[in-house]
């Protein structure tokens, strides 16, 4: 009988679009895009903390740490009408970046996803200098 129940858990769940988890996806209206739009003006922001930036990041990535005490005063000092992507470890706090950017007033920023997410979308090198 359990494996029944766990079975139609489990086909209810993919039916209706599969699992959500919050803590590992982007948030809600934030999802990674599939496309950028990227030019040499476009600024790549990484947002996890400094010591995932050492393990690798995306060439000429700047890291804006989410969870850092500095956060809204960096991105505050930003040019709201310049080109912004965003990324992190799986996309969760690059959504969270992206949503407090668009409230703060900036025009054009878009979630990345993942460090690796990233680098396929854009085509730069994860480097570790």
């Amino acid at each position: 009988m359990k494996r029944i129940i766990t079975a139609l858990l489990v086909a209810t769940t993919f039916a209706l679009g599969g699992l959500s988890l919050t803590a590992c996806s982007p948030t809600e209206g934030s999802a990674p895009v599939a496309a950028v739009d990227f030019t040499a003006d476009t600024v790549v922001i990484d947002v996890r903390t400094p010591e995932e930036f050492t393990t690798g990041h995306l060439t000429g990535s700047v890291n804006i740490d989410w969870e850092g005490a500095e956060f809204m005063q960096a991105i505050d000092s930003l040019d709201k009408s310049a080109h912004y992507v965003v990324y992190c470890r799986s996309g969760n706090r690059a959504g969270k970046a992206l949503d407090m950017m668009m409230s703060m007033g900036f025009l054009n920023v878009q979630n990345l996803g993942s460090v690796d997410e990233a680098a396929a979308t854009t085509g730069l090198a994860v480097v570790t200098d």
